[in-house]
């Protein structure tokens, strides 16, 4: 809980037109300069000697810059396990586990022990690292951990000191970073997954995205409507809030969960004892930041700050029976009792990612997250003092994290990225996953994304906790099965109840939070 480190179409029209509708068989017609990436023959292989052999790794090229595609090459690593029911098989499942910077290359070895057979079946699992992460040509901004720390609550008297974090690192990734971070945007990655397409002989995908990954497959079906097969978006980024929006939306979601935890809280007073209503369960747990304000909190091997303490409960408090179990062991510590958290969720160990003999830089997760953050659209706010006034204002409305959200980000010194933003409308069918109480993305955010999605049908999983659910043995898995391997999407949008336990189970999906975000996978 300690930490708070840290996801027009080209200037050159007639290159950018061909790509949306190129496969093998009319890629003799395209551009010579896009032939050499859409002609590759990946060399497969198999990932490593600890996994199946089905489990296979290979490694494409793109373009840095698709409006000069004759100029810098960057390498995509990609993975894929084919089915084995090929009388049945519709086509690929592109994978991808969310972020920005999320390393997707082991995302079909993970998912093969999560997805039903019925699926397994229908696809060939694929994976990437999006490019700039993991395997795929990873970049750096040369940061500390010091540096990588971006959750900074706002005081007056820090501020100062928080601008001038901010332009360091936006200065230290332009510098580190050549003139590659700038094109590591949402809409080149949506390319990336087009020339994937064309790479592996097929004339559309279907397509599994988390978190940012749904975003990511927003993007697609915009860019590239008439390659768009099924696809299904598990807990959604809303695309009229990239990216501070995003963020800010942490605050705005916090305060209403807070308000259920707190209810739950008092409804169960015998069991956690802190507080017999929901008005002393919340002054339970706002005392215990004053005491950590005027005296941090020994916790687990951390003196724990107030300020610590509520950038490390935004997301706890999503999942009520393990904040409750939480509150009262910082309560017990800030008693000088000694705590015994029960209950704490296990999380099914995933094995490293494959490696190409390439090293990955230390704060690789954390440049890529930026990169993607800053450069995917122009509406950062460029004056300091429009942070200023924006983090005071949110504190007030916002009193667990409205401060941190809005405060300075290295976005405001960033620069523009390689184009515009993507704006998504579209009516391309796409089957939006939402768990009602999600702490990355909240409910908002889900149906934001599907306001935007004219043509998508929307499962919302009443009472659902955690941050990804297909997978997970949700109420909303047979729905998303359903469409998967009949491409029938439900006549309307659905609400479902959550079983009880799907919180702990959300905790066995791959997916990333932000770097150094407490969220709900946290707790390995």
């Amino acid at each position: 809980m300690r930490s708070r480190r840290i996801a027009p179409l080209l200037a050159v029209g007639a290159v950018a037109a061909l790509i949306p509708a190129l496969t093998p068989a009319t890629a003799s017609a395209a551009s010579s300069p896009m032939k050499q990436y859409l002609q590759q023959k990946p060399k497969w292989h198999r990932c490593d000697n600890k996994s199946p052999a089905n489990y296979q790794c290979a490694t494409i090229k793109v373009p840095l810059d698709y409006s000069r595609p004759d100029g810098k090459k960057i390498e995509l690593a990609i993975s894929r396990m084919k089915t084995r029911a090929t009388g049945e098989r519709h086509g690929v499942l592109l994978l991808n586990p969310g972020g920005p910077g999320g390393e997707g290359l082991s995302m079909p070895l993970n998912m093969a022990a999560e997805l039903p057979k019925s699926v397994k079946r229908h696809y060939d699992l694929v994976g990437f690292d999006p490019r700039g992460v993991g395997q795929s040509s990873p970049v750096s901004c040369g940061l500390t951990d010091k540096e990588a720390d971006w959750q900074r609550p706002y005081k007056p008297n820090t501020f100062d000191k928080d601008v001038r974090w901010a332009r360091t690192v936006a200065e230290k990734c332009r510098a580190k970073g050549g003139g590659k971070l700038r094109h590591l945007t949402t809409r080149n990655t949506a390319r990336d997954m087009d020339v994937i397409r064309t790479v592996l002989g097929e004339k559309k995908i279907s397509y599994l995205g988390y978190s940012y990954g749904t975003y990511l497959g927003a993007v697609y079906t915009q860019m590239f409507p008439q390659h768009a097969d099924r696809f299904v978006l598990d807990s959604a980024v809303d695309p009229e809030r990239v990216w501070r929006g995003m963020i800010q939306v942490w605050a705005e979601g916090a305060e209403p969960a807070f308000t259920r935890w707190s209810e739950w809280t008092a409804q169960r007073a015998a069991t956690y004892k802190l507080g017999d209503t929901p008005e002393e369960v919340r002054k339970t747990f706002w005392d215990l930041v004053a005491q950590a304000d005027r005296e941090p909190i020994e916790f687990e091997g951390q003196r724990l700050t107030g300020d610590d303490l509520r950038a490390g409960s935004r997301a706890m408090f999503f999942s009520v029976r393990d904040a409750a179990e939480r509150v009262v062991a910082l309560k017990k510590a800030a008693e000088g009792r000694q705590p015994a958290l029960t209950g704490t969720p296990r999380v099914t160990p995933r094995p490293a990612p494959p490696s190409f003999g390439r090293a990955v830089p230390s704060d690789n997760q954390t440049a890529s997250f930026w990169s993607v953050v800053c450069a995917d659209t122009r509406s950062w706010p460029r004056d300091p003092e429009q942070y200023r006034r924006d983090a005071v204002r949110d504190k007030a409305r916002y009193p667990l994290y409205g401060d941190f959200a809005s405060n300075i980000m290295p976005c405001a010194f960033w620069g523009n990225g390689s184009e515009p933003a993507t704006k998504v409308n579209n009516k391309v069918g796409a089957l939006i996953l939402q768990n009602e109480w999600d702490s990355q993305t909240p409910l908002s955010s889900g149906l934001g994304l599907h306001r935007t999605l004219s043509g998508s049908r929307m499962v919302t999983v009443d009472e659902g906790e955690g941050h990804g659910i297909y997978g997970t043995k949700s109420c909303a898995d047979k729905t998303a099965t359903a469409y998967l391997t009949t491409g029938k999407l439900p006549a309307k949008d659905l609400t479902c109840r959550a079983p009880a336990g799907q919180a702990q189970d959300a905790r066995r999906l791959p997916i990333p939070t932000p770097p150094g975000i407490p969220g709900t996978h946290d707790r390995s």
